[in-house]
Parts: structure tokens; sequence; C-alpha cells
């Protein structure tokens, strides 16, 4: 019994240290700077939600910023490097996971049949969101493993096919055009920051608008009027309808905005569509003005930065391709879904980090974000760890 006690004091005495030592070397920055924009996130979902008479949009959101915050520590101390090598088995484990959309699938607001839902417990997982890390991954080690022969048209072929492959099975299970677009900007991403040739890179683009022109005509009628109708609005109402009012909720706000909970579109029960997710933007336009637009950009803008900033500091080449494939997954997501609200981009179901109502999306991100601030971690000096 003694014995017992003496161990559970020196554990509880040693964690104090644990705690100073995990903030002396863990990437606590990119910590703060992802926990304010959640925070503000989950400000702004309050809001967007209040005319739902409901609180569980809240409460979800903060559970999954919690759990996420346990996936960033917990993630920290993973050694990918010893993971990486079982890519192929992670690359099928991915495939599956998209695969169980066919049996489980259910549709979202936006028609995409992208979620699994556990109706007794009222909530959902979107696959595409926890496949876009398995993605990185496996996609960065493939590339670290044939970085040799990066420019043998046999190794391009193969990242090629990874990458269809993976992009392919998203859009046939869940019909998600965002996400897909997500998977091949990582991908392309990856590929320039590889060392590949830019006679390879301007190849790839060059295929990449072919392939456009060559799927067009097997994209549903809906698909293609959510493209076009940001060309042409009066195509159609209906999938212009979304842009027009996140663009007058934006415009409404001006400088200051309109106040927080006096949004007139975003306290209106039918105002602003997709107010919580897709639209968030619009809302924070509309009570913040362009001052709290701004202060969402930055945010934003600055933890890509700070990923970005964290890849030039890695040892070698899997780290700096894992960290650039978290950090243009998060920009890409950001400037499509800005875009979005602007109008200026077709409005394809792509939720704005830490700040959209996506429990599944906050949580993945965060530990991403954990993942970056591991391999800062294990570069740090021994006597601090």
């Amino acid at each position: 019994m003694q014995r017992i006690t003496q161990s559970l004091r020196s554990f509880f005495q040693s964690v104090p240290q644990a705690i100073k030592t995990y903030l002396h070397t863990a990437d606590i920055l990119l910590l703060v700077l992802s926990l304010t924009a959640s925070a503000l996130g989950l400000v702004l979902i309050y809001s967007a939600t209040r005319s739902f008479d409901s609180n569980r949009y809240v409460l979800v959101q903060a559970l999954a910023i919690a759990l996420g915050l346990i996936g960033f520590v917990i993630a920290s101390f993973i050694d990918l490097d010893r993971i990486a090598p079982a890519w192929r088995i992670l690359f099928l484990l991915n495939i599956g996971l998209q695969c169980l959309l066919i049996p489980f699938g259910t549709e979202g607001d936006t028609g995409n049949k992208s979620w699994i839902r556990f109706e007794s417990l009222g909530i959902g997982i979107q696959p595409a969101e926890l496949g876009k890390i398995l993605f990185v991954l496996t996609l960065s080690r493939h590339i670290c493993d044939l970085r040799d022969r990066i420019n043998a048209p046999l190794s391009v072929l193969q990242l090629g096919a990874h990458a269809l492959i993976t992009a392919g099975v998203v859009f046939v299970t869940s019909e998600d055009l965002g996400m897909v677009i997500v998977y091949l900007f990582i991908f392309f991403i990856l590929l320039f920051s590889s060392g590949i040739s830019l006679a390879w890179m301007g190849g790839l683009t060059v295929a990449g608008c072919a392939g456009v022109a060559v799927l067009w005509p097997f994209l549903k009628e809906h698909q293609k009027l959510r493209i076009l109708v940001v060309f042409e609005p009066e195509l159609s109402e209906r999938y212009s309808y979304q842009a027009k009012q996140g663009m007058m909720a934006i415009g409404s706000g001006q400088l200051t905005g309109e106040g927080f909970l006096d949004g007139r579109m975003t306290q209106a029960s039918s105002g602003l569509p997709a107010k919580h997710t897709d639209f968030i933007f619009a809302t924070a336009g509309e009570e913040w003005g362009f001052i709290g637009c701004l202060v969402i950009v930055f945010l934003l803008t600055a933890i890509v930065l700070r990923i970005f900033y964290d890849s030039t500091h890695t040892n070698d080449q899997f780290a700096r391709l894992m960290c650039l494939g978290i950090g243009g997954m998060l920009m890409v997501q950001t400037l499509i879904n800005i875009g979005m609200c602007m109008g200026i981009m077709p409005v394809i179901g792509l939720t704005l980090p830490f700040f959209s109502y996506g429990g599944t999306s906050v949580a993945i991100s965060l530990t991403c974000l954990g993942f970056v601030s591991g391999f800062v971690m294990r570069l740090k000096p021994s006597w601090l760890r």
C-alpha cells in the first residue's frame, strides 16, 4: 500500500514538470491561434443558430473543440516516421473508409452523400474529412520513397494514380466536388514541393485542365449549375440564391457590422442559408462587419503561415511535406469558402476551417496541427524534452 501511495505521489509531482516541458517544446503559438479561431467560431455558431431554438450545435462544436485539443496533444507525441512506412496499408484503409458511404452514407445540406449519421447520438462523421490526413500522410511518404527518381515517368504515373484513385473514390462515393478539389490541391502542392521538374508540373496542369473538359459531361446538372452561376447568375435563381444572400449579408455589415446577435439576415429563420456552416463568414460580415472579417482572415492566414514556417524547420523531407500538405489543405478551404460567400467561387459545400459548424472538421483540423507541432517538438534540444 505504501509503495502504491509513493507511486501516486511521484506521478502527481511529475505532472507540473511534464506540462512545463510540453509548453516549452510544443508549438504553443499554433495552438493558441487555432483555439482562438475555434472560440470565435463558437461565438458565431451561437449567433447563427439562435433562431433554431436549440443549443445542440454549440454543445456539439464545443465538445469537438475539446476532442480536437486532446487530439492535438496526443498527435504531437505520435512519431509519424514510424507509421509512414505502412503507407500502402493506410492508403487501402482510406479507400475502405470512403467506401463506407455506399451502404451507410446519408445526404448533407448540400445534397452530397458525404455523412455517416449516428441518429441515436445525434451526431455524424464525414469520412472525407478523416481521409484528408491519411491522404497527406500516404502521399508524402510515397513521394519520399520515390525521391531519388521523382522525375521518372513511372514515378509521376504512380503519384498521379495515387491522387486520382483517392479523389475518384471520394467523388464516386459522396459526389462531394468541393472535397475532391481539396484533395487535388493537396496533390499539386506536395508534388510541387517534392523537387519535380517544372516541365512535369506544366504537363500535369494541362492534363488537369483537359481532365475537367472530359469529366464535364459526367457531372450532374446541379453540379454544373453551381459552377456556371458564378459567371451567369441568371442561369438559375435556385443555385445562385445562396451566394446572393451571402453577398447581401456581408455588404450590410459595412465597416463594424450590425452588432452581435443583431444581424437581420442571420437572426431571421430563413434569411441566410447555411449560416452556421458554409456561410459562417457571411454571418461574421453582417454582425461584425469588415473589421470582423479581417480578424478571421488574419487568424487563418497566421495559422497557415505558421505551419509553412514550421515546415522550414523540420529535419527531413517527409516532415516538411506533411506540414506543407496540412497548410495547403487549410489554405484552399479558406480561399474557396470565403470566395463562395463573396460570389466569386462556386458554392460546393466547403466549410471555413475552425469557424464553421462541423465537429469532424474542427477536431481533425486541430489534430492535424498536433502532428505539425510534433515535428517541431522532436527537433528541440534534449534538455527541453
